[in-house]
């Protein structure tokens, strides 16, 4: 009972001789508040992008290897460009090769890509995604239609001139009309509104993935030609099936291309596993630079709790001397500045915690940024053990004073 009693004294003390001294405490917390902030910060940001990457691999369909012309410019080495735009394009027969051929394979789609203008009467949307894709696209990269419907295999194969919009054309061109039925002009030719996209959101943060339009491949080919920019997906039932399906179509594309067994493969197979190696390449410098700043602000913060300890021993040396005088124990004293020292480096934390909400706000209006709870308990129980570590000392000392010294000290 008097060890509670002793401790709840402490703790009163402590918040009394804080209150005294408020903006040498928070000085004193400056390193600390800095240090939570960053710890706090930094987490949020990077689960954030743990969120966003899943939503933007999402867009790109699940078990999925693409079949083209040039890799993917990602996860480092060098990129040999002037290899491989020597290449031969990729041609719409190759998927119906992997389609025969493949054990593994439980759909594949033919896509092709590029940026222009759709104009509707006196609107006109500009650098809208145009893709020119197989009919079984949406089922491809999981996306579904939230009114209308998709373009039929027949319409892909005649190249009807059918159009399936995003959220964004929608609201661009037809901010007050129904859009179906409705007539876009597209390179100069008339394509038809037959449905429109759930919404997306960007990719990765940086993209509007819903300002696109979806248009069967045959018309596209018809606009654009299809001499070069062809992509072929292929996409596997499982993630087991994908590690063996990878290395099928390989074999596949090398005998549809007629390599020889000395022969390097001039095509690519791009995976959007591989986005995931370059994020955890980033996240691992920001959590490096961020975690390195929390723990030099964190040292920082915690010799400067024991700095000030001091100087409140010093200052109170009196005080000690009479509570010892008055039958304190050693204990008593010792967690007293304990308790000090702690709520320094708490109130350090709750002040850091406060601005990391603050800015994680901010952040959140241009990216995903969230807190995690679990974090933030452990900057709390970081804050405790740097009190307990740097306030030890001066406690201590404290602590073990003399107490017929201490009713000397002037």
């Amino acid at each position: 009972m008097r060890f509670i009693n002793s401790l709840i004294e402490g703790l009163k003390v402590a918040l009394r001789a804080l209150g005294i001294n408020k903006v040498r405490s928070i000085l004193t917390a400056i390193c600390i508040i800095i240090g939570v902030t960053m710890v706090t910060l930094v987490d949020a940001v990077t689960t954030g992008m743990d969120i966003k990457f899943n939503e933007s691999m999402a867009m790109m369909g699940q078990n999925v290897v693409y079949v083209e012309k040039w890799p993917w410019g990602i996860g480092g080495g060098e990129y040999k460009w002037w290899e491989y735009r020597n290449r031969r394009e990729m041609e719409l027969e190759y998927a119906e090769s992997i389609e025969d051929y493949s054990r593994l394979a439980e759909s594949v789609s033919t896509l092709a890509g590029r940026g222009t203008t759709l104009r509707y009467k006196d609107k006109s949307a500009n650098g809208v995604s145009t893709i020119g894709a197989s009919s079984n696209y949406l089922d491809f990269q999981g996306l579904s239609l939230i009114d209308g419907r998709m373009f039929t295999e027949e319409e892909n194969r005649t190249g009807s001139n059918v159009l399936v919009i995003g959220k964004t054309i929608q609201e661009v061109l037809f901010e007050n009309e129904y859009p179906l039925g409705k007539v876009i002009r597209i390179g100069g030719q008339k394509f038809t509104v037959i449905g429109v996209l759930e919404e997306q959101g960007s990719f990765l943060g940086l993209q509007d993935v819903d300002n696109q339009v979806l248009m069967p491949i045959g018309a596209y080919g018809q606009i654009y030609g299809l001499r070069w920019g062809i992509q072929i997906g292929v996409k596997f039932p499982t993630e087991e099936a994908l590690l063996e399906g990878e290395y099928e179509v390989e074999g596949i594309m090398r005998r549809v291309r007629q390599l020889e067994a000395t022969e390097e493969n001039d095509f690519a197979i791009n995976k959007p596993e591989a986005f995931k190696e370059v994020l955890e390449g980033i996240k691992g410098g920001i959590y490096l630079v961020g975690f390195s700043l929390t723990f030099l602000s964190l040292l920082i913060g915690g010799i400067g709790v024991m700095n000030i300890m001091f100087v409140s021993v010093r200052e109170r040396t009196k005080e000690i001397g009479i509570r010892k005088a008055v039958g304190a124990k050693s204990w008593e004293i010792l967690s007293q500045f304990l308790i000090e020292a702690v709520v320094i480096c708490i109130l350090g934390g709750i002040i850091g915690f406060i601005f990391s909400a603050i800015l994680t706000l901010v952040v959140n209006q241009y990216f995903i940024a969230v807190i995690n709870f679990g974090v933030v308990l452990f900057a709390f129980s970081l804050c405790t053990l740097i009190g307990l570590v740097f306030g030890f000392i001066p406690a201590y000392r404290a602590a073990k004073s003399d107490p017929i010294e201490s009713l000397r000290f002037e």
